[in-house]
């Protein structure tokens, strides 16, 4: 999978950084070519010194082959310009931006961009939107049996019924996450472009959920 992140602080440095240690491609953009400092010495990615909405920078970058797209500088603009012309130009299946200003945050929600916020959540947030197939619990029952994850969703269940992937899933959602805001799902609850997946799992079933909600429906 190859990921292109603009932005080379804290937040870019740290993402790249988990990124490349899991085996991914990583291509790193910044306008301060010194930014690149705070990569790990062993770092084998691509470096691309230039603003990360320009063009040309962007396909230096890998962009016309990219995987996802994570925007993480410190200008909430930078961000959501690059954010989108990731998506809407070079079409990107997987983009998330990093927003500051939390109104604006609620505004690019909306347009279907993940935004998120502070630095080492931030980080960890995004490796999560990056890389759904990966994602951790965010949630264990005190008895260590029932737990919370976050779980990937193919774009061939939006428009579907929620009750439709809760059964072949084999268990319930616990929330979804829309256009910023948690919800609870109810029997008429529809599936919409950019939902985040929360699922209900134990143990022995979170890898099968996955895979289910990470996969097309099947046709019965």
């Amino acid at each position: 999978m190859h990921i292109v992140i603009m932005g080379c602080g804290r937040v870019g440095s740290t993402v790249a950084h988990s990124l490349e240690s899991r085996g991914h491609s990583v291509a790193v953009i910044d306008q301060d070519g010194d930014a690149f400092r705070r990569l790990p010495a062993d770092f084998s990615g691509i470096t691309v010194t230039g603003v990360g909405f320009d063009r040309e920078v962007l396909i230096q970058a890998g962009i016309e082959r990219a995987d996802c797209f994570a925007a993480v500088s410190s200008g909430d603009n930078s961000n959501i310009i690059s954010a989108r012309l990731a998506r809407e130009t070079f079409g990107v299946p997987n983009v998330v931006a990093r927003i500051y200003d939390q109104n604006r945050a609620e505004v690019y929600e909306r347009l279907g961009i993940p935004t998120v916020a502070t630095v080492r959540w931030t980080a960890m947030r995004i490796v999560r939107q990056l890389l759904p197939e990966e994602t951790g619990e965010v949630w264990r029952d005190p008895t260590s049996v029932v737990s919370i994850v976050e779980a990937p969703l193919h774009a061939d269940w939006i428009g579907r019924p929620l009750t439709a992937l809760e059964e072949a899933a084999g268990t319930r959602a616990a929330y979804v996450m829309r256009f910023g805001l948690g919800i609870l799902p109810t029997v008429s609850t529809v599936l919409q472009d950019g939902d985040q997946l929360f699922m209900l799992v134990t143990d022995e079933i979170a890898a099968a959920v996955r895979k289910v909600t990470g996969s097309a429906p099947t046709a019965h």
